[in-house]
């Protein structure tokens, strides 16, 4: 896929929410395309939206209306477990508070997507060398999580996010457990995935992860309100 190709199409997503007190319009009628190779981020007050969107991108959520594509597939309206089938092949995730297994090692982490979709055991323990080593964490393959560093676990997570190849990497708040200095190593290391080629959006309230992509979409109540590439 080149970069003039639209990776994400998003038409009038909404998403609502049935409450005690009443409905809440979390998404109230997004549209978004994000062309392969784009590194955006998303930002807004708490409660803007911003993370139902990126749960609905990766199809972690079901939007109530509107339709989604990604690489060319329909989403909205898939059954549950194409919908993990799709997430666990094309769509990466990392996460603020990093979900690694603590009983694994950070091999074995990175080892468990592959080994869900089916790898077999030599090609995915390469590929998770690889990976590793790709993050800076080639030296710490044995490792369990509670031996790592916040950044290191970190690190894991995102070689864990890559390990199926997928087509769009997705992140939620991925420097907010991180200290200052960690915090800015993890910017530099999502700049590189970038420029070797990874399509990524992340919703972040750090503004120097927002200032290092490429592209700056503002959420507020439930709806897209500013939209700019740099």
């Amino acid at each position: 896929m080149t970069g003039d190709e639209i990776l994400v199409a998003a038409r009038d997503l909404r998403r609502d929410y049935a409450m005690s007190a009443g409905v809440v319009h979390a998404v109230r009628g997004v549209t978004l395309d994000v062309r392969a190779r784009e590194y955006v981020a998303i930002v807004g007050p708490s409660g803007c939206g911003k993370s139902t969107l990126l749960n609905l991108i990766g199809a972690i959520d079901a939007p109530s209306s509107g339709t989604l594509a990604i690489a060319g597939q329909r989403l909205d309206g898939l059954p549950d477990r194409d919908a993990t089938l799709f997430r666990l092949r094309r769509i990466g995730f990392v996460f603020q508070r990093f979900y690694l297994m603590p009983v694994l090692t950070a091999l074995e982490n990175v080892e468990l997507p592959m080994s869900e979709a089916g790898l077999g055991k030599t090609e995915r323990r390469t590929r998770a060398r690889e990976l590793l080593a790709y993050v800076g964490l080639g030296e710490r393959l044995h490792h369990r999580p509670t031996e790592l560093s916040g950044g290191e676990q970190q690190r894991v997570a995102i070689a864990r996010a890559l390990a199926n190849k997928p087509a769009l990497l997705l992140a939620d708040e991925p420097t907010g457990e991180l200290d200052a200095r960690t915090g800015e190593e993890m910017i530099a290391l999502f700049e590189r995935l970038n420029t070797d080629g990874t399509t990524i959006i992340v919703v972040t309230h750090d503004e120097d992860l927002a200032r290092a992509a490429h592209r700056v979409v503002h959420m507020r109540d439930g709806l897209i309100v500013d939209d700019r590439r740099r």
